[in-house]
Order: C-alpha cells, then structure tokens, then sequence
C-alpha cells in the first residue's frame, strides 16, 4: 500500500493556506458591499431575502461634496503623474546614456532615496510648502512625490537594456539626444511606463497622511481625505452608508484593476519588476 507523497500534502497544505488568506482578504469588502446595497437594519444581520437598495450611495453623495473629492483626486493623480514621467525620463537617460562627473555619486544618492520613508519628511517638506506659500494647494501635495527614486531607477533599468545601435541609427538620420530618447528610447519602454504609471495612480490615490497634513479646505482635499472627515463627523452616519462612501472612492481603482488586470500583470513580467 502506497501514502500519498509529501509532494501532495505540501500542495494541499498550500492550497488551503492560500484559500484562507483570500477569505480573510476578501470578508471586509464582502462585508462593505453587503451593507451598502441593504438598508440599515441589515448591517449585522445576513438574510438572502434582504431587500436591495442604492440609497445609501445617494446619501453618501448628498451628504459631502464626493464630486469636489474626485475631481482634486483626478488633478492631483495627473498632476504627480505628469511630473514623474516627465523628471524620471530625463534623470533615467542621462544616467543610462550619458557619462558627466559625478554620476555615479548622484545615482547612489537616487538609490538612497528609496531606503528613506517618505513620513519621516513631512515636516521639512510642510516646512518648504508654507515657505513657497503652498500650503492647502493641490501642488503642495504633488510635489513631494514628482522626483521619484524608484521611477529613476526602473526607467534607468530598461533604458540601459536598449542597444546602443538604435542611438548610433538615430543618431545618423540626424536625431537630436531629445529627438533619441523620444523617437528609440519612450517608444521601447511602454511597458515600464504603464508599470509604473498604475503604480504611481494607486499609491497616490489612496495616499492620506500627507494629504492630510497639508490640507484645510474642501477645495483641495483628495477622496481619502473627504472619506476620513467624513466618516469622523458625530453625527450618527450609519455604517451603510460609510461603506457606501468606502466602496464609491475605491471603486474606480477595482473597476480599472478588473479591466486591466492582464495588461497590469503583463506589464510588470515585461518591465521586470519581481
């Protein structure tokens, strides 16, 4: 009589390890989405007959300026975004094509930029907003962030993976250095781009304590923020209708997420990101 093979239950020790995991990931949103689409009375309680309803979604929207939230969300994502493609594309290709003094040092410097957590900045960085008089500004909460060490490197990475032919082709139809990187370099590294671009608009969509800091008015507020002085008001808000507000700011990144989930995974294998 033959047992079964520690191979097997290696397998199904990890097969109900990973079960378990994505049960306890996915209860706190299950919970969310039960009861924003159930009147109150079902908040604690499951029934399957429970009646459906989006009313607490239209509370939540009447009850703060939402529309306000997403659209200082939207500039500030494409703010941030902007700026980074645009600083760590240039920083990326004068290290990985360019030889000038120092620049090794200055790449380490980059490097090193990635070991410092960015809470430890805060206060020098709200220091330097209230200097430049930025203080509750959209760009006051993009700027920390446009210079960005991992973005410099992983550009870098992939730039320096391009032949160095191409240039000298470029180079021989009387293309610039600009024109070079524009025309051989942007064009090969769409797939780090779109890496790091869902990167950057996650984190910068759910960031908080930043955005917290640096903001005191409606007008400038992200979603994340909105959601937090929301939720904290004493005025009986039911949970209902706080999950409905949770589900309404976090909805587009699951929406796009589900959309782009193959581009996002082939995206990552393509740049390298392990």
């Amino acid at each position: 009589m033959t047992g079964a093979s520690p191979f097997s239950y290696d397998r199904l020790l990890n097969t109900v390890a990973a079960w378990a995991l994505a049960l306890l990931w996915i209860l706190p949103l299950a919970y969310a989405v039960w009861t924003a689409i159930h009147p109150a009375a079902y908040e604690a309680r499951f029934d399957l007959l429970a009646p459906l309803t989006l009313e607490n979604f239209v509370k939540a929207w009447q009850a703060a300026p939402f529309a306000r939230y997403f659209l200082n969300t939207v500039l500030l994502v494409t703010m941030v975004l902007a700026g980074q493609f645009l600083l760590c594309t240039l920083a990326a290709y004068a290290f990985a094509r360019f030889t000038f003094p120092g620049r090794n040092i200055l790449f380490t410097l980059v490097l090193l930029q990635l070991l410092v957590m960015p809470d430890i900045l805060m206060v020098e960085n709200y220091k330097t907003m209230r200097l430049l008089d930025l203080v509750d500004t959209i760009p006051a909460i993009a700027l920390p962030y446009v210079a960005s060490g991992f973005g410099i490197f992983l550009l870098r990475q992939t730039f320096m993976t391009i032949p160095r032919e191409l240039d000298d082709a470029a180079r021989v139809e009387g293309a610039s250095a600009l024109g070079v990187l524009w025309r051989v370099y942007i064009p090969l590294a769409k797939p780090t781009y779109l890496a790091y671009g869902l990167i950057s608009i996650s984190h910068h969509w759910n960031n908080f304590l930043w955005p917290l800091i640096v903001t005191n008015s409606v007008e400038t507020r992200p979603v994340t923020v909105g959601l937090s002085v929301f939720s904290a008001i004493d005025s009986g808000v039911e949970w209902s209708v706080i999950n409905a507000a949770t589900l309404m700011t976090s909805g587009p990144l699951l929406i796009a997420f589900l959309l782009f989930q193959r581009q996002f995974v082939q995206s990552f294998m393509r740049a390298g990101i392990k």
